[in-house]
């Protein structure tokens, strides 16, 4: 069992939750992942590491209740436990050698985008951001990016914060702007698809967080296969960085969709009944 030590609401859907994971904590580094079971009956879920803290041996996640699981997760409180929490999993995030380097992140994916810049800071490189969030309610980790990042650039759909319009409104003129060793984006899939194809174009090296369905995190059960060129990846051991040139975005989006109409159906029963 594993204490939940700290819970903050951080926007609309989205929660921070501490979890208290020493083992976990001893070998994190940004780009993994870990795997959770609510409850000895829960399904396993990856979420990445948001941040870690080994002085408390704690893990931090963040992540949006969009589903059953993660709704059950938002049930739980400080001082309470959650059955399974296994980590560290996947390949850290290669950022050797990068002097400067762009980081764009889309709605909840500014959690697994911070980590990354905090590390890439940590080792001096300069480090911008874009950040695209449907509006300003939505709006997470802001005072965290400003710690790890030289320059912000924020967008809204309704312009509430930041300027309107899509990550990619504004990435052509921040890349012509700026000459960028690399980039880094994580989000939604088609976000990451249309930064990819921008980035290409100005052949700048890019590397994307894929998050495909994902069950034991070992390589074993084969679910979260993603096709990256003309090869055959699994995200949890390849991954979850991919060259984001050579992922087959379409094939990706079709796979995560598999399941999405029994995702809401469940989702939609336990939320009537009010289940904790």
């Amino acid at each position: 069992m594993y204490k939940i030590t700290l819970k903050e609401t951080l926007s609309d859907q989205i929660t921070l939750m501490k979890i208290e994971a020493p083992d976990v904590t001893r070998h994190a580094k940004a780009g993994q992942f870990v795997i959770l079971r609510v409850d000895q009956q829960g399904e396993r879920i990856p979420l990445t590491i948001a941040d870690v803290n080994t002085s408390d041996g704690t893990i931090t996640i963040i992540f949006q209740v969009v589903g059953k699981t993660t709704y059950m997760l938002n049930q739980k409180d400080k001082g309470m436990y959650i059955e399974d929490f296994v980590g560290p999993l996947g390949m850290p995030t290669h950022i050797e050698n990068l002097n400067r380097v762009l980081v764009v992140s889309g709605g909840v994916g500014a959690a697994i985008a911070y980590p990354v810049c905090k590390a890439l800071n940590e080792q001096h490189s300069l480090v911008d951001i874009i950040s695209g969030f449907k509006n300003k309610s939505f709006v997470i980790l802001e005072d965290w990016f400003k710690k790890v990042s030289h320059k912000q650039y924020y967008t809204t759909d309704d312009g509430s914060f930041g300027e309107k319009g899509f990550v990619t409104d504004i990435l052509k003129k921040v890349i012509e702007e700026n000459q960028y060793d690399h980039v880094f984006a994580v989000g939604p899939i088609v976000m990451m698809k249309a930064v990819s194809k921008i980035t290409k174009a100005y052949h700048i090296p890019t590397t994307v967080s894929l998050n495909p369905i994902m069950v034991d995190g070992t390589g074993m059960c084969g679910g979260c296969r993603v096709k990256i060129g003309d090869s055959i990846k699994f995200a949890c051991v390849d991954g979850p960085d991919f060259d984001g040139h050579q992922v087959d975005y379409d094939n990706l989006l079709k796979r995560n969709q598999m399941y999405l109409d029994k995702e809401t159906k469940d989702f939609k029963q336990l939320t009537s009944r009010g289940d904790s």
